[in-house]
């Protein structure tokens, strides 16, 4: 079960700096803004939409107050709030690598220009709908610092359709859709999940070192600070040091 992490982007996610952390709160915020309004409520129990992007948010230390004030806005939000758009986008990146980005946008034509000077700029190439996509699959993921034979068996039990340790600890996949059932059932179990989310992993990784490794996050940088992107998920398989 040993191996590789595929989450490890995601999770390299959580050493953002100070400098950072507003702006991804922002980000947080607008994507719990978007569920609440495209899912036509402010109940997560009611809205899978804005329950992925709560458990995001929290894993990214959005306090509590800031993502209860933003479904109780978005609630309250009449004709004339923004409405946002869920687009994807995919491109390669330094060392033949896959890049797949989502975002939130009020204008899609501001955001493919970013996007697209941005690859530009910083060694990658925007590429066209369906040029990556097929290389990521959408799970869910959680995380445990307990890897005992007892999780391993509680997590297949529960429905896990893979699990996998890590230098953490264990690495549980499973459907999107359920994600939480499996969750709430280890923790029934008396588990302790540190993080649990939905993700675009990678069926496969590519190996990148020295220049090309250092491009790469320079690239995922520069698109992570764009304002309507949210996620951006790569196939490369770092060494630590980079």
């Amino acid at each position: 079960m040993a191996g590789h992490s595929k989450w490890s982007q995601i999770k390299r996610k959580k050493g953002a700096n100070d400098s950072k952390r507003s702006a991804m709160y922002s980000k947080h915020i607008r994507a719990i803004q978007a569920a609440v309004r495209s899912g036509g409520t402010g109940d997560p129990a009611g809205n899978l939409s804005l329950k992925n992007a709560i458990a995001a948010a929290k894993s990214a230390t959005v306090p509590v107050d800031n993502i209860d004030n933003a479904i109780k806005r978005a609630v309250g939000a009449g004709e004339g709030a923004a409405d946002y758009k869920d687009v994807t986008y995919e491109g390669y990146g330094p060392g033949g690598t896959a890049i797949f980005i989502e975002t939130l946008t009020d204008n899609v034509n501001r955001t493919v220009a970013d996007i697209r000077a941005v690859f530009s700029k910083r060694g990658g190439s925007l590429g066209t709908s369906g040029s990556v996509a097929w290389q990521f699959e959408k799970k869910g993921v959680l995380l445990l610092t307990d890897a005992s034979e007892a999780a391993q068996e509680s997590a297949i039990e529960h429905g896990a359709e893979d699990i996998q340790e890590t230098e953490d600890g264990l690495e549980v996949s499973t459907g999107p859709n359920d994600l939480y059932a499996v969750q709430d059932a280890l923790v029934a179990a008396g588990f302790t999940v540190d993080n649990a989310q939905v993700a675009m992993l990678p069926s496969n990784t590519v190996a990148v070192n020295g220049d090309d490794a250092r491009k790469l996050l320079i690239l995922i940088d520069a698109l992570e600070d764009l304002d309507d992107v949210q996620n951006v998920y790569s196939n490369a398989e770092l060494p630590e040091e980079e």
